[in-house]
């Protein structure tokens, strides 16, 4: 078979068809590849219409149809299934040819998979991509890691590809080095469990306190959407509020069990964050709240447990209250965000790997599943400050929250006394008043550290480590 594919894609499941067929969609000659031959078929079949394809039915087939380099895309589970594939392929490519892995794999797994790769001159690009099934068809959000030079030849074809955001600019950009793309589309992931999280406390809120209808919350979340919470998921909020359920009547939302489901990008999230020492417990939270509710048995065997139940406001309080929620969530927002950008700053240090935060806020404005208009703010934030800490150091950020802190400390109490959990709003409020406090309990923590395992502890008023002699005398001495 004479080489005319430009790129190729191995993985042929909903996500692989569809980045398949946005590639022939912009004009490139698509090699087709899957286990199952019957697949690679049936998407010509079905869309050999859209663009030009080149279905192939072995390994030796598909690496032949390719252009060099060979631009040759894994879309498989990510862990074992994607060494198998790398593992059948790599023995047939050559010096200077690539595998983009576009799966959530751990982002160490993909350094580990870039550094074995290297060493024979194959170039792999670890590929983050957001959007899901809609996104590849149509644009996703793109975040690929691997060498500068494996840009070069990909990077044209994956901006063709990729959302545009409204200024045009596509939802795409080097991340960097080896494992930085997947590491940037774990912590996204992350954001995302916080942000949905969030949401479903200020629908819980609205349920139990406001005691509004599923219908008229569709419409709350409707009328946030056109203003400063603009965003995919507040729009798709609204589209399942507003849905009932054909079968029983009832809205849709009290039939589906409140269980919800996880598939680890959440979790890793967190426990990179606890290796790198960053603070993400409005993420960990999402994350546990995830895990408890699965713990059916355990909820149940809690259910009788006292508390206090939640009693409707009238309807001008209500209304009152509505509007109160939004400055909590979107506060608790602003906070969610500085976390996740804050772990991906870390990791950049941690790995080398010099990430722009800026350039990750610009290609999430679009196509991806946490894509929200305040993005164009934080993307111009970090463009006016490379070097921002923090995003509540930004002082039109900063303002707002201090124009929301009133409403969001009163949205959590009215929480509090009327027993309605809300861990997101809470945790993000304790993380705002930990990072303004002039002292926090650490000075006590540090101490009792220093008395029962002699771990010393640093003074305010001069240099030096130092340890107590905890007994009679109480000497200290200079570590």
């Amino acid at each position: 078979m004479s080489a005319s594919a430009q790129i190729g894609v191995t993985g042929l499941a909903v996500m692989g068809r569809n980045l398949a067929r946005n590639f022939a969609r912009h004009g490139y000659t698509v090699a087709l590849h899957n286990r199952t031959a019957a697949k690679t078929h049936a998407l010509v079949e079905e869309f050999g219409d859209e663009g030009s394809f080149i279905p192939t039915e072995s390994a030796e087939e598909f690496v032949a149809a390719l252009e060099r380099p060979r631009r040759l895309v894994v879309m498989v589970k990510a862990g074992e299934a994607t060494d198998a594939v790398i593992d059948e392929f790599a023995p047939l490519l050559e010096e200077g040819d690539m595998i983009v892995d576009g799966g959530n794999a751990h982002f160490a797994d993909t350094r580990r998979r870039e550094r074995k790769l290297r060493e024979r001159g194959i170039h792999f690009v670890g590929t983050g991509i957001s959007g899901g099934e809609e996104g590849a068809l149509n644009g996703p959000s793109i975040m690929p890691g691997g060498s500068k030079e494996s840009y070069e030849a990909l990077g044209p074809m994956l901006e063709k590809v990729a959302a545009k955001a409204e200024d045009g600019a596509p939802c795409v950009t080097h991340i960097g080095p080896d494992g930085a793309g997947h590491f940037v589309k774990m912590v996204h992931n992350g954001i995302e469990y916080a942000d949905m999280q969030l949401i479903g406390e200020a629908y819980q809120l609205l349920r139990d306190v406001a005691g509004y209808s599923p219908a008229r919350i569709a419409d709350v979340f409707r009328t946030w959407n056109t203003g400063r919470l603009d965003s995919y998921l507040i729009e798709i909020t609204a589209e399942v509020l507003k849905h009932t359920d054909p079968s029983t009547g009832k809205p849709f939302v009290d039939i589906v069990a409140d269980a919800a489901e996880q598939k680890g990008t959440g979790r890793w999230t967190v426990q990179i964050a606890l290796d790198l020492g960053v603070p993400v417990s409005g993420i960990a939270e999402a994350v546990f709240a995830r895990g408890l509710s699965g713990h059916t048995a355990l909820r149940e065997a809690s259910g009788h447990l006292s508390g206090p139940s939640p009693k409707p406001l009238e309807e001008a309080e209500a209304a009152r209250f509505a509007d109160q929620v939004e400055q909590a969530l979107y506060a608790s927002k602003i906070v969610s965000y500085t976390q996740g950008f804050h772990e991906i700053a870390a990791g950049s240090a941690e790995y080398g790997w010099d990430i722009d935060l800026g350039a990750v806020a610009s290609i999430w404005r679009a196509g991806c599943i946490i894509r929200a208009a305040f993005l164009d703010r934080i993307t111009a934030a970090y463009a006016q400050q490379p070097e921002l800490p923090s995003l509540l150091s930004d002082p039109r950020f900063a303002s707002e929250v201090e124009g929301a802190q009133g409403d969001w400390r009163d949205v959590i109490g009215t929480a509090v006394r009327q027993g309605v959990p809300t861990p997101g709003f809470s945790t993000a409020l304790a993380y705002y008043d930990a990072l303004r406090a002039p002292r926090l309990p650490a000075a006590l923590t540090q101490a009792q550290r220093d008395y029962f395992g002699a771990h010393t502890y640093h003074r305010v008023d001069r240099d030096g480590t130092f340890h107590t002699l905890w007994g009679g005398d109480r000497s200290e001495a200079e570590s």
